[in-house]
């Protein structure tokens, strides 16, 4: 099975060949710095936008109809796929097991856990007496119960109070991140008669549960001040503790592992500012630990009087951890505790009460560092394998020596243990099921190293079946991201077997904009540097071809959100290095993106990309690769894109404009697909079976354009 399609149809085009739709072209110009450029589909943009997202019966018709026009010429070309899609899906599903749960993780009297029904989209929050067994839990949060019948529901978080009475909790049911939290009675399971609106999700309690602190989003859909509400009272009078001015910064609360202090912790992408509150006295003045310095980040826990802060300040690019009492007003009050070295990347740390944890990279490879905070002894926690994936999976309690992290590799399921860092027993306590069976012998996890045009070397994580040819026949799936520091593990994922096991090579490229090789991976991957990532990209599928895995045109690249800004740069700068692109929620143009200051993201962006406003250099160095801006009058391979209407992320015209482009300028008659989820947004679908929906899509347009389907 392969596509057929024409792009550019003739007179005596088959009238059975699902066209494309055409965008209506209405020019307008942009003047920065001196240039002028032209955009014909500007229109795509919805004035009403913000309103969009919380109603999306307001879109514009017009733009509606586009989209749903391209949903429908998107379904008719897959169509002779419909079989197998939802083969795939019944063989992902089958992976899945239904009725699943947690371990519980004590807290005090109780223990909290997730907990899944035989056939439930959404899951069970639950609790059991600490030490009971499955017969004494109750369930305190039924999702699927709460999500009903609606087409999308997204659980943003829930937590528990400090006397275990109360639980807040929240949802968005469109899809665009405005979460609604609301409070339940634990004692009765009713929630309070109020909600509190357009929040960001999380919910941090006092130590005496009194009340909850929480942050809001404003008309823009930024994290812009955090409030402090009563039980019981209107929220109309929740107090007023912070408000961010800056719209360059993100916002969150959090509370240190002692439950000393409520943590409002504010940053972009370089620079980082926390200030402190008494868990006791929510009504105390917030106080600043150290004022913000741009390119200085630092994060906070503390432990029986003493801050500790893993911080970059002082040159220290892979980070350290310093030491400071809790009264500490500036950076000269702290002193290192575990020193910087140069090519260990501290990833994040957390204190109990008589030890020091962190996660750690070296070599491209976490492990785990545990510090006894009396006497200073150190020693590790790691794994042998060539690639794998491991993390800290937290703890509520404070005063104890367990720890549980979870372990996996691209062969080996998810593992939970838990580990006693006194005694340094490791004690496994679940192995994620497969319940239509998973031998990982049948199967080899590889890491090799590609060498870049510059002499760096990518790091490349490989998944295959051992009995894949390797003599260059083979399809393969390269996967990459490289944006933010964001660090893709090499980890276990049930839904790539259903590509792995029809001969594909599973491939992840650990590019530059990432932290796989330390601090200074994600520096040469961003702003003057990003043309890095993409050119890693390519040196990745030129090594993979070269060693004989697979063939350029056997090649599927795939990427989402900034990896979906990947995979349009790498379409116009090699695409004759690719047999096929998968896009997902694509930042593609990324231009006229950082040119409106008034897209939630957009100046909290700039640290990342730079600003195309104020800095003509800036201008410049997007304008160079920005996806959307290079389209030119070339062939391209076949692609898939697939977008959220109600996306606060990336917003859903920058793919539709995109794919409105390539198809007026392309030169060949490869098809360009474009699917916008018109319930849902950057996530896709909700529910854990609905999703493997866009999955299988994915996976039924790699299969046919590697003719496979």
């Amino acid at each position: 099975m392969t596509f057929t399609s024409q792009s550019h149809p003739s007179d005596d085009t088959d009238a059975a060949v699902p066209q494309p739709p055409v965008a209506e072209r209405r020019p307008t110009e942009d003047t920065r710095h001196g240039r002028t450029r032209r955009d014909d589909y500007a229109w795509l943009r919805a004035p009403n936008w913000q309103e969009v997202f919380k109603d999306t019966s307001i879109l514009d018709p017009a733009i509606r109809d586009h989209l749903e026009a391209e949903n429908a010429y998107q379904e008719a070309m897959l169509a002779p796929a419909s079989g197998l899609k939802e083969t795939l899906i019944g063989e992902m599903r089958g992976r899945i097991k239904e009725d699943d749960s947690s371990v519980p993780a004590p807290d005090g009297p109780f223990a909290y856990g997730v907990s899944y029904r035989q056939g439930a989209e959404y899951p069970r929050y639950v609790r059991r007496p600490r030490g009971g067994d499955d017969a004494s839990e109750t369930v305190i949060l039924d999702v699927e119960k709460e999500a009903g019948a609606r087409e999308y529901f997204s659980l943003g978080g829930v937590s528990h109070s400090t006397d275990h009475a109360w639980i807040a909790w929240s949802y968005d049911d469109k899809g665009s991140e405005y979460y609604a939290l609301t409070l339940r009675d634990l004692s009765t399971g009713v929630d309070a008669t109020y909600r509190i609106d357009d929040t960001s999700g999380g919910a941090v309690w006092s130590s005496r549960s009194r009340g909850i602190f929480y942050t809001r989003l404003d008309a823009n859909h930024r994290p812009s001040r955090v409030f402090y509400h009563r039980l019981g009272s209107d929220p109309a009078d929740d107090a007023l503790i912070y408000e961010e001015t800056d719209a360059g910064f993100f916002m969150d609360v959090d509370k240190t592992q002692s439950g000393e202090f409520v943590v409002i912790h504010i940053n972009d992408h370089e620079t980082s500012e926390a200030w402190l509150i008494p868990a006791s006295n929510p009504a105390a003045e917030p106080r600043l630990l150290a004022e913000r310095e741009t390119g200085v980040e630092y994060s906070v826990d503390e432990g029986e009087g003493t801050l500790y802060i893993l911080t970059n300040a002082g040159d220290a690019k892979d980070f350290k951890i310093v030491v400071a009492p809790t009264d500490a007003a500036r950076r000269s009050d702290w002193i290192d505790l575990v020193p910087h070295e140069p090519g260990r990347l501290i990833l994040g740390h957390t204190v109990l009460k008589r030890h020091l944890i962190w996660l750690e990279r070296r070599d491209g490879l976490p492990r785990i560092v545990v510090k006894r905070l009396s006497d200073g002894e150190e020693h590790v926690v790691s794994f042998d394998e060539e690639a794998y994936s491991l993390g800290l999976s937290g703890t509520y309690e404070y005063d104890t020596t367990a720890i549980r992290f979870t372990y996996s590799s691209m062969t080996t399921p998810s593992q939970t243990f838990e580990y006693d860092v006194e005694t340094r027993e490791r004690t496994l306590l679940k192995t994620q099921e497969v319940p239509s069976g998973h031998n990982p012998d049948d199967y080899v996890t590889r890491r090799v190293f590609a060498p870049a045009a510059d002499g760096e070397t990518v790091p490349v994580s490989l998944l295959y079946r051992r009995d894949t040819p390797l003599d260059g026949t083979a399809p393969l799936m390269l996967y990459g991201y490289g944006a933010y520091g964001i660090t893709i593990p090499a980890s276990f994922n049930t839904n790539a077997l259903s590509l792995v096991d029809r001969g594909f090579v599973w491939a992840t490229a650990h590019i530059r904009g990432g932290k796989d090789k330390g601090f200074r991976w994600y520096e040469e991957g961003r702003r003057q540097a990003k043309t890095n990532t993409f050119n890693d990209f390519i040196a990745a599928a030129n090594h993979l071809v070269a060693e004989g895995y697979t063939s350029h045109e056997r090649i599927v690249a795939q990427g989402g959100s900034a990896g979906g800004m990947l995979m349009g740069a790498i379409a116009n700068m090699a695409p004759e290095k690719f047999g096929a692109v998968v896009a997902v929620v694509p930042f593609v143009d990324v231009l006229n993106t950082m040119l409106d200051d008034t897209l939630p993201l957009t100046p909290p962006e700039w640290p990342e990309w730079g600003n195309p406003i104020a800095s003509e250099a800036d201008y410049l160095a997007i304008a160079g690769y920005s996806p959307y801006d290079n389209v030119e009058a070339k062939a391209y391979p076949p692609m898939l894109v697939l977008a959220g209407l109600t996306d606060p992320r990336v917003t859903y015209w920058e793919p539709a404009k995109w794919v409105a482009r390539l198809r007026a300028l392309k030169t060949d008659a490869n098809p360009i697909l474009l699917r916008t989820n018109m319930g849902a947004g950057h996530g896709g679908a909700s529910g854990r079976f609905n999703r493997l929906e866009e999955v299988a899509l994915i996976y039924a347009f790699s299969l046919m354009a590697m003719g496979k389907g």
